[in-house]
């Protein structure tokens, strides 16, 4: 995505979530309750001293973006939300899941898991070299609370588009979520929640969406 942006003339941030990558790794479930992902985007503008941008998030980022849209609407000029269905329009992940999941991710040895979805999150985790605990704790820091008001969304004003892949099972269908938001544009792409992201027509929907919204400067 940030090789089909720069191009165009755009100046992309992409962060590394807490708990991913190169960024600290708590394994306390504390630490990523509530609002705390979220607080770390607006954080990084802020020492970046960037005032306002275009945001962009996808499945968990969907979730962090939609809680940046309710409470920080000044600071961005738009918003994508991908990778979210109808679980968005709770405003939290399902505990349920989030727990099964975690739960997957922590046990010693995989093949004992019988939960299909948990198992599979387990095996893309170990593949992408993520730290398996700080995964864990993210999923029941995320189970416990709201990220956002999800009855904040029918009062958005900014452009908003909600991007699925046609075949994502996992997020569960984007109508409720898209309908939530005044004036939301809903836009299908082939693929699922793994794959969608990887297709020409993915990138090419948040290109004309920036574009119409967000033109780059001549």
């Amino acid at each position: 995505m940030i090789d089909a942006l720069t191009p165009a003339g755009r100046q992309v941030i992409a962060l590394d979530c807490r708990g991913h990558d190169r960024s600290g790794k708590p394994h306390d479930p504390i630490a990523y309750e509530g609002t705390r992902m979220a607080d770390d985007a607006i954080a990084l503008m802020d020492h970046l001293r960037i005032d306002e941008a275009d945001l962009m998030g996808y499945s968990m980022g969907g979730f962090i973006a939609m809680s940046l849209l309710v409470r920080h609407p000044t600071r961005f000029r738009n918003v994508i939300i991908s990778g979210v269905g109808a679980v968005g329009a709770r405003g939290r992940r399902d505990p349920e899941r989030a727990q099964a999941i975690a739960a997957a991710l922590e046990v010693e040895d995989k093949a004992t898991v019988s939960d299909a979805e948990a198992r599979g999150f387990r095996e893309f985790a170990e593949i992408s070299g993520n730290d398996l605990r700080a995964l864990a704790a993210m999923q029941r820091g995320a189970a416990t609370r709201r990220w956002f008001d999800p009855r904040m969304l029918r009062s958005v004003s900014l452009p908003v588009m909600v991007l699925v892949g046609e075949k994502d099972a996992l997020v569960g269908p984007p109508e409720p979520l898209a309908a939530m938001i005044p004036g939301s544009k809903l836009v299908r792409v082939p693929g699922d929640h793994l794959t969608a992201p990887l297709t020409a027509e993915f990138r090419q929907a948040i290109l004309d969406f920036l574009a119409e919204h967000s033109p780059v400067a001549a």
